[in-house]
């Protein structure tokens, strides 16, 4: 049996106005071509729909101009998620590698596909965890960790992905929760978005408040001082392979609500821009809505998402 006539294959689809905006796939009907089995040809096209109206609908793929297609000649069609960015398509754990730089002082070691990691001075989990992400690949990798943070820390903690094969591996050698906090979010976000999200934030009045910043090679330390010299708080950037991170955003209690941390934020993510950053990221945990909602309208998108676990004897004595 032959192919259809077109007139009778077109039509047969939920497209319509609400997709503007959407990528979306759509199969079409070309007008005046015969297909291989000797009925009309049918092609494929992906991309965002751009205007609905008017008879025809219009595409723009990713690559190449706009594509007018008469709604008539529109055979089937559906939206598609977006296609993630090329930072979005980073592994977690090499995300996670980008963020050594902002403890100046970290000793990493590798273990097989782990990460073993410790500060000196540095009391942050991620700064004092190995990082089993991947398989480690190595026998006796386990017993490693543990005689690794006997000598170092004296509290082993590992960061792993939920139900992952490594959080399956510790909780199987009685590890449990490091904390009661909720999964850490890893996000993103373009330099470009971020700032445009920020605006004037480095602009404010004098209202008695200023930023200092102090570089030292590719970290970037921000100080929020009162015209007294009173520090009311501050953060930390680094850059690495164009990548810019931040930790320990924070301002005093009595000073908050009033756009402070946003302006420690815009200052260095001027610094970072300036150094050739495109991509920004930080960490927030999971229940700290009001953070999330602050991030989200500058733009940043969850990555993944991880958590520490301990030895259960070792929680004990840490509650």
């Amino acid at each position: 049996m032959g192919e259809a006539p077109a007139d009778e294959q077109t039509g047969r689809h939920t497209l319509g106005p609400h997709v503007v905006g959407q990528r979306i796939v759509v199969r079409r009907v070309l007008r005046g071509e015969t297909g291989p089995s000797g009925g009309p040809a049918l092609t494929d096209l992906l991309g965002v729909c751009t205007a609905w109206g008017e008879g025809s609908c219009v595409v723009q793929p990713e690559v190449g101009e706009p594509v007018r297609i008469p709604i008539a000649d529109i055979v089937s069609g559906k939206p598609v998620p977006p296609r993630p960015s090329v930072r979005q398509r980073v592994p977690p754990q090499e995300a996670q590698e980008r963020g050594f730089a902002l403890f100046a002082d970290l000793r990493t070691r590798p273990l097989g596909g782990w990460v073993l990691r410790h500060s000196p001075t540095a009391t942050a989990r991620r700064a004092n965890s190995v990082l089993a992400f991947e398989p480690a690949g190595v026998p006796d990798a386990y017993e490693q960790v543990v005689a690794y943070y006997a000598a170092t820390t004296g509290r082993p903690i590992a960061a792993v992905l939920p139900d992952s094969a490594e959080d399956a591996l510790f909780r199987g050698h009685g590890w449990v929760p490091e904390s009661h906090d909720a999964d850490t979010v890893f996000q993103l976000t373009s330099v470009s978005q971020a700032m445009r999200a920020l605006g004037g934030a480095t602009d404010a009045e004098d209202d008695g408040v200023r930023v200092e910043l102090e570089v030292t090679g590719d970290q970037a330390v921000a100080e929020l001082r009162l015209d007294s010299g009173e520090r009311v708080g501050g953060g930390v950037a680094a850059y690495d392979r164009d990548w810019v991170g931040f930790r320990t955003i924070e301002v005093s209690p009595e000073h908050r609500r009033r756009g402070l941390g946003l302006r420690v934020m815009a200052e260095l993510l001027d610094w970072g821009a300036e150094r050739g950053a495109t991509t920004a990221y930080l960490q927030v945990l999971g229940d700290n809505a009001p953070a999330l909602a602050l991030y989200a309208r500058l733009g940043f998108r969850e990555h993944h998402r991880y958590r520490y676990l301990t030895p259960a004897a070792t929680r004990a004595q840490h509650p």
